[in-house]
């Protein structure tokens, strides 16, 4: 009596003799273009696609690299107008008011804290920068 594992296992012995036997008897041709998803193509080279995106299509999201003397420019900017206001600007306003990205912020600032220009107080969003 044949239990149900027996039939199962018949079945996919017979199947895996089955696709061996297909593969041996395909071109190398066939197989490629089987195993990459593609069907061949007369004078297309296997493999070749289109031709892709046309150039500048694609928007980098990397910023232009900055000169030192821009960057220095852009920190002298910083500490120019929260010199102006005693009470200290936080960085939200500082960029609101200056116009700069949140991604150039980041270096004017340290430029401006390392050199002691600016100080600053309280973390995260509830940094105060002050003027010295």
């Amino acid at each position: 009596m044949s239990t149900l594992r027996d039939s199962i296992q018949d079945l996919a012995q017979n199947f895996a003799s089955l696709v061996v036997t297909a593969i041996r008897s395909a071109s190398i041709q066939d197989i490629l273009a089987e195993s990459s998803g593609e069907t061949l193509k007369p004078g297309r080279p296997l493999g070749k696609r289109g031709p892709g995106r046309p150039k500048g299509s694609t928007s980098s999201k990397r910023l232009p690299r900055r000169s030192a003397k821009d960057i220095a420019g852009v920190a002298d900017g910083i500490v120019s107008l929260v010199k102006k206001h005693k009470g200290g600007l936080r960085a939200e306003q500082i960029r609101a008011e200056l116009g700069i990205a949140k991604k150039e912020w980041a270096r004017p600032l340290e430029l401006a804290l390392a050199s002691k220009k600016l100080t600053k107080k309280g973390e995260k969003r509830a940094t105060t920068y002050f003027a010295r």
